[in-house]
């Protein structure tokens, strides 16, 4: 449990910048592969700045990369990004059931 809740600390993490949410969405919605330098054109900022994005998302598990001649091409992890859409999904439903469960805004917790 304790290894899931820090794996999803660090997908928010990853989440959690506009620049790296930007990243996932042109590489999912123009489906495909790219390489650091088109990332940066795109972007509209350094190579280097875009390397360490596509380091945290690459180690969020939420990207992989794959080696076409002499660049590194990065692409969507699919299957990966599912598993964390799905713990997202339990999570947030766990909240919303818990939140429903309370009555009047008091602790469930509470002896009284």
């Amino acid at each position: 449990m304790r290894d899931e809740v820090k794996q999803m600390a660090k997908v928010f993490k990853a989440l959690g910048e506009p620049t790296r949410l930007r990243i996932i969405k042109i590489l999912a919605s123009e489906g495909g592969y790219f390489c650091v330098g088109a990332l940066a054109k795109k972007l509209g900022i350094s190579q280097p700045a875009v390397s360490q994005h596509l380091k945290v998302l690459k180690e969020a598990g939420i990207l992989d990369s794959k080696r076409m001649g002499y660049h590194v091409h990065y692409y969507v992890d699919a299957e990966n990004f599912k598993i964390h859409k799905e713990k997202i999904n339990e999570l947030m439903e766990k909240a919303f059931e818990k939140r429903r469960g309370s009555k009047n805004g008091k602790c469930l917790h509470s002896q009284e």
